[in-house]
């Protein structure tokens, strides 16, 4: 019976350690939300160009925005791709990135908004 139960033990602080390992892989909140501030902004960029470019889809222009942003953070697209896929699976730590990113476009727009006000 203790051999069965030290067994059990071992094998919930195996799955503990590669739990953390996994996490530890993910992109921060922090640092996941400025990525993603970049890639909205890469977006808007795209659609900018895409509105007087046609040739821009075909060009694949989003994806050499994207890369540039992944060169900028120094991160690789399944670095990202893996952290998004986390956070889309964990309901609680991706409501905490959405506000926290919601929370900086405020300060970011509240910031842009003061400086033009100040140019004035």
């Amino acid at each position: 019976m203790r051999i069965y139960t030290c067994s059990i033990l071992i094998v919930c602080l195996l799955g503990i350690s590669c739990k953390s390992a996994y996490e530890k892989s993910i992109l921060p909140v922090d640092r996941m939300k400025l990525v993603m501030w970049d890639m909205l902004k890469a977006d808007e960029l795209y659609l900018s160009i895409l509105a007087k470019d046609s040739t821009a889809k075909k060009r694949k222009e989003n994806v050499r925005l994207y890369e540039q942003v992944f060169l900028i953070h120094h991160i690789s697209k399944g670095k990202f791709d893996s952290s998004y896929k986390y956070y889309e699976t964990h309901p609680v730590q991706f409501k905490i990135l959405i506000d926290s990113l919601e929370a900086f476009s405020t300060r970011e727009r509240d910031r842009i908004s003061e400086n033009h006000s100040n140019a004035h």
